[in-house]
């Protein structure tokens, strides 16, 4: 729960009246019917405390990923793993390349730790180069990365992020990698790390059930690692019975609907490219990103003239890195889309 605090994240269509949220990029579709009804038939067993080791889930994302039960961990969504890895890490030293999701600065700052920023440049499109390689030594704890990065939506390329593993391998700095994006990234750019694990690694994966599976409310994430002393630490953090009933079952249904995504992709590569012309010839600067998200510059003050036509979109002035004027949207349905353009035209009019 938020008390007094700033909610410096998207999704938040509960302090005032919306109508359509471009804010937070989850499928345009939701969730699919038969996790709705596993939610329904799982609200009979909400008497009984939820199995504290999520057991039948995490044998299942272990299959599908290939690896082994204890090498998956199951959170309250993909936030809570955030801080509980950084949590049972205490890193001294961390790199993180901005802007990216604000959680990580979060949870090191949680953690007292105050980290070096690797800053992506917007000349070059926000893209991570080979020069991070050089920022990487022996006195580097860890290494955050998002993949495709939020909020721009530019992806670590293939050849890079195998260098940076191996990098990270060479001097024992753990790699913490958000994946959470990857299931709806186009197709060509969706590049895992999860068959490049070896057991004692430092290296951690993030999923989540959120973005791919239109799960946000369920909050159900999961990390895969093969360090097993890093994942006892992490469990010591957490309270027990911390992922619900509701959402382990959604969780293992979800697993039988592995179409659900790539319907969600097929349609995102359809409308990202006419979306993209739309804010184009409207005068905007838009990054040719790789996920369900366009990041887009040059109207400041578009978010609060949205807001006031019921139209929330991220306003990402609160990233490190970046300023008044630089905006994210989610993409969804043609309808949907059509209807966030007139209101973007309607808000320049004013």
């Amino acid at each position: 729960m938020i008390i007094n605090t700033g909610y410096g994240h998207g999704g938040d269509v509960y302090s005032q009246p919306i109508r359509l949220d471009f804010s937070a990029n989850v499928n345009p579709f939701g969730p699919p019917e038969p996790v709705k009804a596993a939610v329904r038939a799982a609200a009979d067993q909400v008497s009984a405390y939820p199995d504290p080791y999520c057991g039948p889930l995490r044998d299942k994302l272990a299959a599908l990923n290939g690896v082994a039960r204890k090498d998956v961990i199951c959170g309250n969504g993909a936030a809570e793993l955030i801080y509980q890895f950084i949590g049972a890490l205490r890193p001294k030293k961390a790199l993180l390349p901005v802007p990216s999701f604000s959680d990580y600065e979060g949870a090191l700052a949680a953690a007292g730790c105050a980290p070096t920023f690797y800053p992506l440049r917007r000349e070059r499109g926000f893209l991570l180069t080979e020069d991070v390689l050089a920022h990487i030594s022996p006195e580097t704890d860890l290494l955050l990365l998002c993949s495709p990065n939020n909020p721009t939506g530019r992806s670590v390329p293939r050849g890079l992020l195998l260098s940076i593993l191996d990098r990270c391998r060479e001097t024992g700095t753990w790699l913490f990698l958000d994946e959470c994006f990857l299931e709806l990234t186009d197709e060509d750019k969706a590049f895992s790390l999860a068959d490049r694990l070896r057991d004692g690694d430092r290296v951690f994966l993030l999923r989540a059930f959120t973005k791919a599976y239109g799960m946000a409310g369920l909050r159900l994430g999961y990390g895969l690692c093969k360090n097993r002393e890093l994942l006892d630490r992490m469990c010591r953090l957490v309270q027990p019975w911390n992922v619900s009933t509701l959402a382990q079952a959604a969780g293992l249904v979800a697993l039988d609907c592995l179409d659900w995504p790539e319907k969600a992709r097929r349609l995102i590569q359809k409308e990202k490219p006419w979306l993209c012309g739309y804010l184009t010839a409207l005068g905007f600067e838009v990054l040719p990103g790789d996920a369900n998200y366009l990041f887009f510059s040059g109207a400041p003050g578009l978010y609060e003239k949205l807001r006031a036509r019921g139209v929330l979109i991220r306003d990402c002035a609160n990233y490190r890195g970046l300023q008044p004027g630089d905006c994210r949207i989610a993409v969804r349905t043609r309808r949907e889309n059509e209807e966030l353009l007139r209101a973007i035209q309607e808000a320049l009019d004013v």
